[in-house]
C-alpha cells in the first residue's frame, strides 16, 4: 500500500475525530456556558470538515498519485455524512442536554412493529442519498484524474455504494417489516 493512501486514511481518521470533538465543544459551549451564539458559529465547521477532506483527496489525486481505495473511502465518508450528519447532530444534542442542561429524555427510537418499518425505511432512504453523494464525488474525483487506467478503484466504489444499499436494506427495512409482519398475523 503506498505511503499516501496511509496518510489519507489518517486524514479520514482526523476528520472523523474532528467531526465529533467539534461537535462534543459546539455543545458544551450551548449548554455548560450558555453561549448559544458561539455554538451556532462553530457549529459551522463541520461541513468545513468535509470540504477539507475532499480538496485533500483532490489535492492528492490531482498530484498525480494513483487513486486507491482511500481516496473513493473519503468520497463515502462525505456522502455518509452529509446524508446521516445532521441526525448525529440531533441525536447527540438532545443526550447532551438531557445529561448536562436538565433537558427531557431524549426519544428512543422504535423498537418494533410498524414504526419501525416506517424508521427503517427513513434510514434506507438517507443510505441511498449517502451512496449516491458518494457516487457523484466518485465520478468527480474521476473526471479530476482523468484516467480510466488510474481511477479503476476509484470506479470500483460504485459497487461498494450499490452493494451497501442492498445490505442495508435485507438487514433494516426487509428485516424490520418481516418480524412486523410476523406478528402481526
Amino acid at each position: 500500500m503506498p505511503t499516501e493512501s496511509y496518510l489519507l486514511y489518517a486524514i479520514i481518521v482526523a476528520c472523523e475525530i474532528g467531526f465529533w470533538v467539534i461537535l462534543l465543544l459546539t455543545l458544551a459551549i450551548r449548554y455548560l456556558l450558555r453561549r448559544k451564539q458561539l455554538s451556532r458559529a462553530l457549529l459551522v465547521c463541520l461541513p468545513l470538515i468535509d470540504l477539507l477532506l475532499l480538496f485533500f483527496t483532490a489535492t492528492d489525486l490531482r498530484r498525480g498519485t494513483a487513486a486507491t481505495f482511500a481516496h473513493g473511502l473519503a468520497a463515502a465518508y462525505i456522502g455518509f455524512t452529509v446524508a446521516f450528519g445532521g441526525m448525529a447532530v440531533k441525536w447527540a444534542d438532545a443526550h447532551f442536554a438531557y445529561r448536562f442542561a436538565a433537558g427531557p429524555p431524549p426519544a428512543d427510537g422504535p423498537a418494533r412493529g410498524w414504526a419501525l418499518v416506517r424508521y427503517d425505511f427513513k434510514l434506507w432512504a438517507r443510505c441511498i442519498a449517502a451512496c449516491l453523494i458518494t457516487m457523484v464525488l466518485v465520478q468527480a474525483l474521476v473526471q479530476l484524474v482523468g484516467n480510466s487506467e488510474a481511477t479503476y478503484s476509484l470506479l470500483a466504489w460504485h459497487k461498494h455504494a450499490f452493494g451497501c444499499i442492498v445490505l442495508w436494506f435485507f438487514f433494516g427495512p426487509a428485516w424490520s417489516l418481516a418480524t412486523a409482519w410476523r406478528r402481526a398475523r
